[in-house]
């Protein structure tokens, strides 16, 4: 084909299949997609539509069981069938890639510099002194603080947000034609996801470089995308610019898809019938500290500062604030897995500052857990059934699987899989249905109180949105109470009764979920409130322009 010198990426008839003991899987299908200079083309889809294998095949960064038809033009050379080192040349040099979780693609064991550094070398005639000096460039301009020292720190002295800024550095650092960004906010708090964005957006302004953004947050789309490509099962079901896709979707995916989204909507959610406002909270904290030592004769850091807070029976209290807030430490002190410092904690009747396992162990059966990854919760080597039955065999309520069957088939009924698929294995689930079945193993034991950490943030959008419902008609069913620990302000409007917004260990806010997302107080609030990108493009340049 004649490569159209204009585009920065040209995709024409890509057709992909990979090779498998169960047979040929054939992941794209006839694709054909392009992108200009200075322009973001979104990819969006659910897992398993073809987005991330197409994007990889602009860098051929696909395994070898994988064969490919079709022409992929990254400025002006095709890259299908290239070399292992004609791929190296042009890998950094015209495209380069963003990664999802910023600390798997930085080395532990050596400095920022030395890693930005190794790239421009092994592409270019840089010299050692002037590749640490483009490093330093290179860290200013995407924000690090003090580049010139900080380019001799380790990953490990970075924050997930700083980590996100040094790959994209690495990925700008040889001028490329286009970056792929492969979901590369889905790992952050919403602050840093709105500073990240920002910064793609100054990036590409100020270079002119192309951006295929794949995700499937279409909050993100609507904040940094020109155009959209939505995917379906290998292929591309509708394209267009970002403001039709979203005002006016032509395909009935596409309008499913958007129909998934969370949106802040400000509603009042009443306690299940089942609740008993007069009877003593599930949960109640007056004055918790929580501690953690300093080692090496570090001092001690305090994550926890003196808070207040209850959780009725019934009741689902929404947990939010950016990483290091404390939202995880307290869900694990409740759970009697990070001891109490100082004031009180009271959980299920139990007081928990200096309370003995021996003490608790009673209690936790009637306190049930939804974990953020349910991949690795699950045991690989036992069946969904085997996993679900594990709470009732080690609380006595079952003698061994088999006899926990009937019990574990009805919970499955109940989130809503079919009993047959207790004889899976989790590697033969979806995302979505492992979660069903993680829910299905929280609910065992028939809890009191649950604690759901993240529970839905790695699931794609319309997964999400399917989970969260089926959650709701549970807690409604059952009556369990509920701290549901996140960061996502949307899902905590669709779920919970109340919220409680931390910030650096204290409570910033707290109170109804309508009141404290419709009318809050505190200026912390206000921000993270502000930086939730809406999957509207025309409302989010005006609150993008305002912020």
């Amino acid at each position: 084909m004649t490569a159209n010198t204009d585009l920065a990426v040209e995709i024409r008839h890509l057709d992909v299949t990979f090779a498998t003991d169960g047979g040929d899987v054939h992941a794209v299908r006839d694709v054909s997609l392009d992108v200009r200079p200075g322009e973001v083309l979104a990819i969006v889809g659910e897992s398993g539509s073809g987005k991330t294998v197409t994007a990889r095949s602009i860098l051929g960064l696909l395994p070898e069981t994988a064969a490919q038809r079709g022409a992929v033009v990254l400025d002006g050379v095709d890259v299908v069938g290239l070399s292992s080192e004609k791929l190296r040349e042009v890998r950094g040099t015209k495209a380069a890639m963003i990664f999802q979780e910023p600390s798997t693609a930085l080395n532990p064991v050596f400095t920022v510099g030395w890693q930005l550094a190794e790239g421009l070398r092994a592409h270019g005639s840089y010299s050692r002194a002037e590749a640490k000096a483009k490093a330093v460039e290179m860290l200013g301009r995407v924000g690090i603080p003090d580049p010139a020292k900080r380019v001799n720190d380790y990953p490990h002295q970075f924050s997930g947000g700083q980590k996100q800024r040094i790959v994209i550095a690495m990925a700008l650092a040889l001028d490329p034609a286009v970056i792929l960004a492969d979901e590369p906010t889905t790992a952050l708090d919403v602050t840093v996801q709105a500073e990240i964005l920002d910064l793609l957006r100054r990036l590409r302004d100020e270079t002119g470089t192309a951006i295929v953004l794949i995700t499937h947050n279409m909050g993100v789309v609507a904040d940094l995308a020109d155009r959209v490509a939505v995917m379906l099962n290998g292929e591309v079901v509708e394209t267009g610019p970002v403001g039709q896709i979203f005002a006016s979707p032509q395909h009935e995916y596409t309008k499913r898809l958007l129909a998934a989204v969370p949106r802040v909507e400000l509603v009042d959610r009443a306690l299940p019938a089942s609740a008993d406002a007069s009877a003593a909270p599930v949960v109640e904290a007056k004055g918790l500290v929580i501690e953690y030592p300093g080692r090496l004769g570090s001092p001690t850091f305090r994550a926890v500062h003196a808070i207040d807070f209850a959780i009725r029976p019934g009741e689902v209290l929404g947990l939010v604030g950016e990483s290091g807030s404390g939202k995880t430490t307290i869900g694990r002190a409740i759970a009697g897995l990070t001891p109490v410092a100082g004031g009180s904690l009271r959980v299920l009747g139990t007081e928990m500052r200096g309370v003995k396992e021996r003490h608790f162990r009673a209690r936790r059966k009637e306190l049930g857990f939804v974990f953020q990854d349910p991949a690795t919760s699950f045991n690989p080597l036992l069946t969904i059934a085997q996993c679900v039955a594990e709470p009732l065999i080690v609380h006595g309520g079952a003698k061994d699987a088999a006899d926990a069957r009937d019990r574990v088939d009805d919970l499955l009924e109940a989130v809503q899989l079919p009993k047959e698929f207790g004889d899976r294995f989790p590697h033969e689930l979806s995302g979505g249905q492992r979660q069903r079945a993680s829910l299905a193993r929280a609910l065992a034991l028939d809890p009191k109180l649950l604690i759901a950490d993240e529970p839905t943030s790695a699931l794609d959008v319309s997964v999400q949105a399917r989970v969260l419902d089926l959650f709701g008609e549970l807690q409604d069913r059952f009556g369990f109470a509920t701290l549901f620990i996140t960061h996502d302000l949307a899902v905590v409007d669709l779920l919970a009764h109340r919220v409680v917004v931390l910030h650096k260990g204290r409570i910033a806010e707290e109170g109804t979920t309508a009141r404290v997302l419709g009318d809050p107080q505190d200026a912390y609030t206000r921000k993270l409130i502000a930086s939730l990108p809406v999957p509207d493009p025309v409302a989010q340049a005006e609150r993008r322009a305002a912020r």
